[in-house]
């Protein structure tokens, strides 16, 4: 049999190319493969496999993520008025269209994964798997349970981005009636309870962990995990009562298709999944991330002399880029081969002249053109683990002005010891940072370790990380703030075959023990240490206080105690995902759970000005794009054609 190695799916699309799918299996010529005839041995039901999961979302890809709707990326703005590049960010823009979708995984529009084609591959290996003759009853169920996950999965990212969907449950044949064909949208209640069911039928059958040569297969662990934020999602204050938004969203017979009254109950059955969840990676050696290898020729000096703080940062550093580490609970490795539209690569930096082995500058996987606005850099905590405006030993209103890190020979260097560079300018808003805040963004007297090399940022123009009018007049930093989070110290120019690999996580430990701390918070009346435990586990390999310590400290914060109420620590919360998954797709979910994303996400992005070529001339802030996100934009708009087609859909609403 062949099977798939530790790059997953990586060939997914060319193990079951079948052009014009659909319609290929809806009418059958004569003379040629029938359904049966793809099901006969193992071998074809592999491939059907393989292509059922081929629809996942290419959240890897630059211009098809979802991970840069939100307010933490920037590309180059020479992008943005083409159609078909940074399509999150024209819907973050106001851009999103009914005409023509972006990322509309309804129908496959606007670099979107068209889910219902998935959900009916699934359909047709559900229907056809028993019949391979060469295959255990073992084998079938397993394969069986995989695919009805991943057909509640799809179900469940239509819920997300759609609200009501239609429940597309068994295969239509050529010769359906048009009631079998055209079907109305469902409540949304009644669309979880489905994904919620189909799942629960796929667990039992599934393998406990999928074994290292089948990592990134579905697994009893990947399912529990995702079932959790399921349940999280349906919990949450968008899905859960919300007559504010969708209280006049109704279907034909006048029925809300939103649950509009309040269920507090449904944080209590998330709080179950989560904890299952947790158990079963923990009894499976999922554990939070730790480098434990020798750190790089370049920073063994430094790292002998500031262990304590070399080794956090590679810690935090390497958390999304080591492949496959222990903490990854579900990857996506269906990457591009040859790294096209990465954004390991769209946020690379190039390797600058006097570094490295001779491919300075190279654009060639490093187009440094992805990075993070200002406000992730005001986003991240104090080293006292709490945000800049409450930390009262940080200096706030100084926050701006130019300054000198100490020399290396100084007392006070130490600590700052593979940090910083020493003697290097800089802002104070640069310094006395958390150590995630040096482990994710690029910056100005700060390091970059890539190309397999350490090299001094300085993020002006014409210095190292800066926009250089001579090299890349188009490929440069807009915000002069560059993510380091994606690339591999040890990913190089030059040809594909000189980038590191790794699965883009899907979900990871961290994220479940926050999701713990946050469902635990919205069922009790108010935070207990159960609350605080789960936090502190996230807290403390970030190399920073526990939440509870800090925050009943009145010489450290502003609103002592603020842990203390449901609402304070709901802030906490929210601000600590927003750090620990930053980047990673969550920020723009979660602030869309809480009915927070109108207000998040409707102001300018700003930068610092990066064509300066001094401290005086670069640390400017300049709005660099606007931004507009209504009520409107919470759901996605149904396609006009499917709304042509089908006279039974309702559009959302604003659509």
């Amino acid at each position: 049999m062949k099977v798939l190695d530790k790059r997953i799916i990586c060939l997914i699309c060319f193990l079951f190319t079948l052009s014009a799918c659909t319609d290929y299996l809806d009418v059958v010529p004569d003379n040629t493969l029938t359904l049966e005839d793809l099901f006969k041995q193992k071998e074809e039901a592999w491939n059907a496999l393989a292509k059922v999961y081929s629809y996942m979302p290419e959240d890897d890809e630059t211009h098809n993520t979802t991970w840069t709707l939100g307010d933490e990326w920037l590309g180059r703005l020479d992008l943005s008025e083409n159609t078909g590049h940074l399509r999150a960010m024209r819907i973050m823009r106001g851009l999103q269209s009914a005409n023509y979708p972006l990322l509309g995984s309804w129908s496959g529009t606007g670099g979107g994964q068209p889910l219902y084609e998935g959900i009916r591959q699934a359909n047709v290996f559900l229907t056809n798997i028993d019949r391979v003759p060469d295959m255990t009853e073992q084998e079938k169920a397993d394969w069986k349970a995989q695919v009805k996950f991943l057909k509640a999965y799809y179900n469940f990212i239509l819920v997300q981005r759609y609200g009501p969907i239609v429940i597309s449950d068994e295969l239509v044949t050529a010769d359906a009636t048009s009631d079998q064909l055209f079907l109305e949208r469902s409540k949304v209640e009644d669309c979880f309870d489905y994904i919620l069911n189909l799942m629960n039928e796929a667990i039992p059958d599934l393998k406990e962990r999928a074994p290292a040569i089948l990592y990134g297969q579905v697994d009893q662990v990947i399912a529990k995990a995702i079932k959790a934020r399921v349940l999280l999602f349906r919990a949450s204050p968008f899905f859960n009562g919300n007559i504010e938004y969708f209280g006049d969203f109704v279907d034909y017979d006048g029925e809300a298709f939103f649950p509009l009254e309040y269920d507090k109950e449904k944080w209590k059955e998330a709080i179950d999944a989560i904890d299952s969840a947790i158990e079963a990676c923990e009894a499976n050696g999922i554990a939070l991330y730790s480098y434990e290898k020798e750190p790089y020729l370049f920073d063994r000096v430094d790292f002998s002399q500031n262990k304590e703080h070399l080794k956090k940062l590679y810690d935090l550093r390497m958390v999304i880029t080591d492949p496959w580490n222990r903490e990854l609970i579900w990857g996506y490795s269906n990457i591009n081969v040859y790294g096209q539209g990465e954004l390991a690569h769209s946020t690379n930096m190039r390797l600058p002249e006097g570094y490295g082995d001779g491919t300075t500058n190279t654009a060639s996987f490093s187009w440094q053109w992805m990075s993070a606005t200002y406000r992730m850099v005001e986003r991240y905590y104090t080293k006292n683990g709490v945000p800049i405006d409450e930390d009262l030993t940080f200096e706030n209103d100084a926050k701006l002005e130019i300054v000198q890190t100490p020399g290396v020979e100084e007392d006070e260097y130490a600590e700052m010891r593979g940090i910083m560079q020493p003697g290097a300018e800089t802002i104070k808003l640069y310094l006395n940072r958390e150590p995630r805040f040096y482990a994710n963004l690029g910056i100005t007297g700060g390091y970059w370790r890539t190309h397999g090399v350490r090299i001094n940022t300085m993020m002006y123009a014409g210095e190292d990380g800066g926009y250089n009018s001579s090299q890349h007049t188009t490929d440069f930093f807009e915000t002069g703030i560059a993510i380091k989070k994606f690339v591999h110290p040890e990913s190089k120019s030059g040809a594909w075959q000189r980038t590191i690999k790794f699965p883009y996580p899907i979900i990871r430990l961290a994220d479940l023990y926050l999701m713990k701390a946050e469902a635990l918070n919205e069922y009790y009346d108010a935070p207990n240490q159960e609350v605080y435990d789960a936090i502190n586990l996230v807290r403390e390999r970030a190399g920073i206080p526990k939440v509870e310590d800090v925050w009943s400290d009145a010489s450290i914060v502003r609103t002592a105690n603020k842990h203390k109420s449901k609402e304070g620590m709901r802030d906490i919360i929210l601000q600590e995902r927003s750090i620990e998954l930053a980047f990673e797709g969550s920020r723009f979910w979660d602030m869309l759970r809480h009915r927070k994303a109108t207000a998040e996400f409707s102001s300018p992005v700003w930068g610092w000005t990066y064509t300066g070529e001094t401290g005086t001339d670069f640390f400017i802030l300049e709005a660099k794009q606007s931004r507009q996100f209504t009520i409107n934009n919470c759901l996605w708009p149904i396609d006009l054609n499917e709304m042509n087609t089908n006279s039974k859909l309702i559009q959302n609403p604003g659509w």
